[in-house]
């Protein structure tokens, strides 16, 4: 195998990248591969699920992932390793690969069982999100031929080699954007599974009017929308001042407490209050609740249970976020391990775009120029600023008919206000998408 013929299988796979790691001595299959000293390696390398793994005789916490990982064979034919898996160790932090002779028909032991420096790790990943992995020799000739390659970028512990071929996603988002922003005043639309265009007329068509647009269908998995980008849609009054939207991050739904055990109904029933503006027969659960701050009117304070402000970590693998009442009841709580497979790999490139709204009549809405643009992220970095209260839970939960057939309207928001934006992502920018 050569590096020309590697890039040309890769290319066939429908991969953009490559990511490569000369491997140290203790990188190998009893000691794990270490793949770096934050979690931001899962915005590069598709996941499954994660479970937390209490500390145990380790004494130490860790989450296991599971990923779709294959070693790339001589002949270039490929050869599955399914007990795969990158361990993630918070308290450093740090990420390492292990799993991957096990099971894997013609994986090169020989290579990743021995104590040898400088052996050539090469990982990409193909249009179907999974991972696919080759191994050198240091004194083999892809070796050789990477160690004079040019025009080499890196991320972390890795080198990266852009593919030929590959699309510049950024130029293109920028470029749609820019048309979109032309096009003025846009009627109210989305798009069907089969991308047919139909009418929108709810107050969140602004989204998927712009998805609409972007050929974006709508989803409920947690993938990123365009090329790679996650595409976020606020709304404005003016366009030059975007610092001071309110900006929805993400909508999970619990994953413990009584909201959970009990269900939503139950919860309302019981931390719910009457409809304000006195709708009958209507109980609301809603708004702004901050990390240790007592709502005023649901009495539930909302706590970080397993990470430490101060260092920035996550201290727990059993972490979570969660409402607590009065009586020191867990009312609702989303597990770290689940905030972070959809943190980081639906937000490490995200795109939040501005748009104003004409509402009476036939709704419609224009998107801005100015765009920012947000790239690199961490989870950990989103739980340091829910500890700062800039990340907030904003719920719009509703029962109606609750004396005759209930029924509920679940929608659990984490918000922020953009002006906080640049704190969640390593890269920030805004830019102009008509110069």
């Amino acid at each position: 195998m050569n590096l020309t013929n590697l890039k040309t299988l890769l290319i066939e796979k429908g991969c953009k990248s490559i990511y490569v790691k000369k491997l140290a001595c203790n990188d190998n299959s009893k000691n794990q591969v270490y793949l770096g000293g934050s979690f931001d390696i899962l915005n590069i390398f598709p996941i499954s699920g994660i479970e937390n793994v209490a500390a145990g005789d380790w004494k130490r916490e860790r989450f296991k992932a599971t990923i779709k990982f294959s070693w790339i064979k001589e002949d270039g034919s490929i050869t599955d390793a399914p007990h795969s898996q990158l361990i993630l160790y918070p308290k450093y932090p740090e990420v390492r690969f292990s799993g991957f002779l096990k099971g894997a028909k013609g994986a090169p032991s020989e290579l990743m069982t021995q104590r040898l420096a400088d052996r050539v790790l090469f990982i990409s990943v193909d249009n179907r999100g999974r991972i696919l992995g080759y191994v050198a020799h240091p004194d083999s000739q892809i070796a050789k031929e990477f160690n004079n390659e040019e025009n080499i970028g890196e991320h972390g512990v890795f080198s990266i080699i852009s593919l030929p071929l590959s699309e510049n996603s950024r130029e293109r988002l920028l470029h749609e954007l820019s048309r979109i922003h032309k096009l003025d005043w846009i009627n109210s639309k989305r798009l069907d599974s089969d991308k047919n265009v139909l009418p929108c007329r709810s107050s969140n068509c602004g989204g998927y009017t712009l998805e609409a647009e972007l050929g974006v269908t709508p989803n409920g998995y947690a993938e990123p929308d365009f090329m790679g980008w996650e595409i976020k849609q606020f709304g404005v009054a003016n366009f030059e001042r975007i610092n001071s939207a309110i900006i929805t991050l993400m909508t999970p739904e619990p994953t413990d407490g009584i909201y959970k055990t009990q269900g939503a109904e139950f919860f309302v029933r019981t931390y719910g209050y009457p409809d304000k503006l006195g709708r009958p027969d209507r109980l609301n659960f809603g708004g702004i609740h901050k990390s240790g701050q007592i709502h005023p009117t649901t009495q539930l304070e909302m706590r970080l249970i397993g990470f430490d402000q101060e260092s920035g970590k996550i201290r727990n693998s059993d972490g979570r976020i969660t409402l607590i009442d009065r009586n020191e009841n867990e009312t609702a709580s989303w597990s770290f391990s689940s905030m972070l497979l959809h943190w980081n790999r639906k937000h490490d490139k995200a795109c939040y775009v501005p748009s104003q709204s004409v509402t009476t009549g036939d709704r419609k809405y224009k998107y801005g120029n100015n765009v920012i643009l947000g790239t690199g992220t961490d989870f950990q970095l989103f739980l340091s600023q829910m500890a700062l209260g800039n990340i907030y839970y904003d719920p719009g939960i509703k029962l109606e008919n609750i004396s005759t057939k209930p029924k509920i309207k679940k929608r659990s928001q984490f918000r922020i206000k953009s002006r906080f934006l640049p704190n969640l992502y390593k890269n920030n920018e805004v830019v102009n998408v008509v110069e």
